[in-house]
């Protein structure tokens, strides 16, 4: 049995929520789908966009865009607090913790995390006609021939990467650099053999390691595999010269009804903060700074490109972050004053919201209007299910078990269709969970899950077994509620166990996961 919204966007009929494109008429059934572009970046808090933070201590102008000419979701999460998990559940509208990854991340080398035949936002676009292609870091694991060290062959492909999950054309990174395999790969193959071996450089930029040249010909413990053409300084330029390369060549498809897809996860500001020369010393906040005007100026090429085209009418950009920032936040915030993560506890690999409330926007100027906000908890697992629905696409039972479409919100019929109840799973990178659903959230553990001190508290007869906050009176999480509110923290106890036990929080019939191995359910019997 297929799952499909009855608010579904049906192009070339007269079905349309709000007759968004205005009367029904001729012209109207003759409206392409868009175009979707989704740029994601790499441990950004959602401090880190001046248009949300007007104390930030550098610029983003071209982010800032997006929030002025669309809409801001400012109650918006990844899935995970960590990379891996947050990257697979964007693509397939999955909690991760679902497959046997049930904390941390993955490596750059070895099985991908996306299960053979599952649908993806690429294939389901595919199969609904788009060009469908990603630039940038994959992070899910691809399978190369040989050992680190020992026998790789880098003259065959790789397997298990973007091109069979869904994407006509990869350009992009394994993972990110601190885990290696650090050259450029192109659909299934290397471009540049990383035949080379380097490790951190801690002496080439002041509080960040590098993957810089000159690199070694031998390798060893904390040695990754690199390529002699690799510097990392290159990489933001060199990914969004592809990214716009894209749009060119494409522009004419998608002005003659085949439009694409491109999702283009970006490298930074997650570490090495590696900053172009071009860019070093422009703000006024430190290297990190640097890096995040930098990163916006890519941003703002992929855009111009779209407006250059003549896209960007019809094209959705969605824009968000795999996480909240990296523990050097505090560096940040203690040296100049800029609060990347706002006023929300922790951050990167946290339970607390500072780990995975995060800039959330999108752009669509055909439908969405300029200036728009949702405050309704959303996760970015919804997008999946957005997008099918703004294309006619069904999904099956067994796909996108965690995916609400939130394109009722986008369209500003906030009372049609969407869910306001719906709870939204948080998870951290020890794999501990928390669910919001309304105005609270229960932290399924004591402690941050993560990097804030403390990681875990002891929990003894007599103490508080959770964190329990109403999260929209106390977004700093400072007050727990756990005894004051006893029937809230069972009815979210039993919201979550049963989302964990069907397999899925959408409608539809109960799906099977991977169950083992997973001593942080403590609550309940798998």
């Amino acid at each position: 049995m297929n799952r499909i919204d009855n608010r579904m966007l049906i192009f070339g009929t007269c079905l349309v929520p709000g007759m968004v494109f205005g009367a029904c008429s001729n012209k109207q059934a003759e409206v392409q789908k868009p175009n979707v572009v989704i740029i994601y970046t790499d441990d950004q808090g959602y401090g880190d966009v001046s248009a949300l933070n007007p104390e930030a201590k550098f610029r983003t102008p071209n982010m800032d865009r997006l929030v002025n000419e669309g809409v801001v979701f400012t109650d918006g999460h990844s899935s995970d607090a960590v990379c891996t998990p947050s990257r697979y559940s964007l693509l397939t509208g999955r909690y991760s913790w679902r497959t046997s990854l049930k904390e941390s991340v993955l490596e750059a080398d070895g099985p991908c995390l996306i299960e053979p035949g599952r649908m993806t936002i690429a294939t389901m676009l595919k199969e609904q006609g788009y060009n469908t292609a990603m630039v940038g870091k994959w992070h899910l694991q691809m399978e190369f021939v040989g050992e680190n060290g020992k026998d790789r062959d880098w003259s065959k492909p790789f397997t298990q990467g973007p091109i069979e999950h869904g994407f006509d054309y990869y350009f992009g990174i394994a993972a990110s650099m601190n885990y290696g395999v650090l050259t450029y790969l192109e659909n299934d193959m290397v471009t540049d053999p990383p035949v080379l071996f380097t490790k951190k450089k801690l002496n080439v930029t002041p509080r960040t390691y590098r993957m810089t040249p000159p690199y070694e010909q031998e390798g060893g413990k904390g040695y990754v595999e690199v390529a002699p053409s690799f510097n990392d300084e290159l990489v933001l330029e060199t990914f969004a010269g592809k990214a716009v390369e894209y749009i060119n060549e494409v522009a004419a498809d998608a002005k003659n009804g085949k439009p694409f897809f491109l999702y283009l996860p970006l490298t930074s500001p997650h570490l090495p903060h590696c900053t172009h020369p071009d860019f070093q010393g422009r703000s006024n906040c430190g290297n990190y700074g640097d890096f995040m005007e930098e990163t916006d100026y890519r941003v703002g090429q992929v855009l111009d490109a779209l407006k250059e085209n003549g896209l960007e009418e019809n094209t959705l950009v969605i824009f968000s972050s795999d996480n909240g920032a990296e523990v050097n936040y505090t560096y940040q915030r203690d040296t100049y004053d800029h609060w990347s993560c706002m006023n929300f506890k922790g951050g990167k690999r946290d339970i607390y919201e500072g780990g995975h409330r995060v800039p959330f926007l999108m752009r669509w100027p055909k439908v969405i209007a300029a200036g728009s906000t949702v405050n309704h908890p959303v996760c970015q697992s919804d997008y999946l299910a957005t997008i099918a629905d703004i294309v006619g696409a069904s999904i099956p039972d067994n796909a996108a078990e965690d995916s609400h479409s939130l394109l009722s919100l986008i369209t500003g019929k906030n009372a049609e269709g969407y869910d306001a109840e719906r709870a939204v799973i948080h998870h951290s990178i020890t794999g501990h969970f928390a669910i919001r659903k309304g105005d609270w959230k229960l932290n399924m553990l004591r402690g941050s899950g993560g990097s804030l001190k403390p990681v875990f508290v002891e929990v003894n007869p007599g103490d508080a077994e959770f964190e329990l906050y109403n999260i929209v009176n106390d977004p700093g999480e400072t007050t727990n509620l756990y005894f004051e509110q006893p029937e809230i923290v069972e009815q979210l106890k039993a919201e979550i166990s049963k989302i964990i036990s069907s397999g899925r929080s959408t409608p539809g019939a109960p799906q099977p996961f991977v169950k083992d191995n997973w001593s942080q359910v403590t609550w309940m019997e798998l």
